[in-house]
């Protein structure tokens, strides 16, 4: 023991060295990853961009209806002054008179108790 303790002090046997892992395929994975974020943040952006046009096409719509609506608000107004004028009694029997040669009648009532 003595000879073989003296020989490894001697000749010292070469220090194992781990293998090391490459570290070339961790910065590709990372640069994937990070395209791949990049791509569905700019989805998210895309869809959030095309909800606010629908959005704005939807307000622009309820406008124009909107003011459909008041137009046929406006509409009805004038043609119910124009029915009201055109309906008045006084006027329909003064047409019944002139035009037509109406002429308004007396009532007579019987008394049928006798």
């Amino acid at each position: 023991m003595g000879r073989a303790a003296a020989s490894a002090r001697a000749h010292p046997e070469p220090a194992r060295t781990r293998a090391r892992p490459a570290q070339k395929t961790a910065p590709r994975r990372r640069v994937a990853g990070g395209v791949v974020w990049i791509g569905a943040i700019a989805l998210l952006l895309a869809g959030v961009v095309a909800l606010n046009v629908a959005v704005l096409r939807l307000n622009v719509r309820l406008d124009e209806l909107g003011q459909e609506r008041s137009q046929i608000r406006a509409d009805n107004a004038q043609l119910s002054s124009e029915l009201a004028s055109k309906a008045a009694s006084g006027r329909i029997a003064a047409v019944a008179s002139n035009r037509l040669g109406l002429q308004p009648t007396t009532a007579t009532y019987l008394d049928v108790r006798k």
